[in-house]
Parts: C-alpha cells; sequence; structure tokens
C-alpha cells in the first residue's frame, strides 16, 4: 500500500483493518488518517469504483469500519469515526486517480528537493510507468509516485463543472427536484 494512502505506520496499520472491510462492501479506500487533536479522529476517504458515494453508503461503511476496529481495537484512546467522500478538491493517493484526473490542475508535494524545489502545481498529464506527469510552467516533467509525500486536485470551475457532470449523468443530481430560475424583463436574476 503506497503511503498517499496511508501516511504514518498506525494508519497504515488502520488501512490494513479497514481496507479488507472496504473492499469487500465494493467501495475503494482513498485514505486513511488517524488525526489528533482535543479527540482522535479515524478519518476515512473511500468511493466506489466510478469515484461516488452518498451519504448513506458513507454511514453503512461507519457501521462495518466500526465494528472491525471494535474488535481489533488498534487505537489506545478514544477516537471518532469519520467516514466521507474524497470531496471535489480530493486527494490523490493511487497512481491510478493521477490517470483518471488527466488535464485537471493538481499540487504535488515531494520528500526531497527536485531541481530546488518540493512543490509542483500544474496540469495532470497522467502517468508514464511509476512516473506522474505534470505540465508546469518549465514544461511536462515526471516525478516518481513513491517520492511524493501529498497530492491533491486544485478547486476550479472546470473541475467544478465535470463534478456536476458526473453527478448529474449517475443519477445523482436530479434537476427535477429544483426550482426554475426566474429572470425579469432585463434577463437578470431575481433576488
Amino acid at each position: 500500500m503506497n503511503d498517499l494512502v496511508a501516511k504514518a505506520a498506525i494508519d497504515r496499520r488502520l488501512a490494513g483493518i479497514i481496507q479488507p472491510v472496504v473492499e469487500g462492501m465494493g467501495f475503494e479506500l482513498v485514505r486513511v488518517r488517524l488525526l489528533s487533536g482535543k479527540e482522535h479522529t479515524v478519518q476515512i476517504m473511500a468511493q466506489r469504483p466510478d469515484g461516488s458515494i452518498d451519504v448513506d453508503e458513507c454511514a453503512k461503511i461507519s457501521t462495518a469500519v466500526s465494528a472491525v476496529l471494535d474488535v481489533e481495537d488498534p487505537i489506545d484512546d478514544n477516537y471518532m469515526l469519520e467516514v466521507s467522500s474524497p470531496g471535489i478538491d480530493r486527494p490523490l493517493t493511487r497512481l491510478k486517480d493521477f490517470d483518471d484526473w488527466e488535464g485537471y490542475e493538481a499540487k504535488l508535494e515531494t520528500q526531497d528537493l527536485i531541481d530546488g524545489r518540493r512543490r509542483f502545481k500544474g496540469k495532470l498529464a497522467g502517468t508514464e510507468g511509476d512516473e506522474v506527469l505534470i505540465e508546469i510552467s518549465e514544461g511536462t516533467i515526471g516525478i516518481k509516485f513513491e517520492w511524493l509525500t501529498d497530492a491533491k486536485l486544485i478547486l476550479t470551475d472546470e473541475l467544478i463543472s465535470e463534478m456536476l457532470r458526473q453527478r448529474k449523468a449517475s443519477g445523482v443530481v436530479d434537476e427535477t427536484k429544483f426550482d426554475d430560475i426566474e429572470t425579469d424583463e432585463t434577463g437578470s436574476e431575481e433576488d
């Protein structure tokens, strides 16, 4: 398992417990994190293979994972369990994510300096072998996937439009449940 899905040792241990449950339910594990604060939070991001997930499915995953974590008991302290979708400006944690989101803007960060920098922002250009391709101002470069410490999509109008198109195509958004937009004679929207 790549450490972008589960970075720290405890995250990898949790992923080893959680991943079979999530996959057994027909979902993909996108990311697992144990977050510290006033109270620990186990944060799980999951999705269907087509990239979608709804609130009821998150609840089902939460119930199933909670039961397994109660038995395995990998965390000494009390914790909250949080299951969600990866979101629109999602983390890119698996090599396939870079192909799936080719053409969209992303931020990548590496462990070590590459040509004097660790952060790269540009348009994803897919993958080539074990390298992530990204178009930056200097041209398209390849960064070994294993060198990445963080990667996520950047929220853009194009990304929002694509997510809405996907949700509409999958039937998640039912436009018949929304009111029509009314305009006045000048063509502007009314308040």
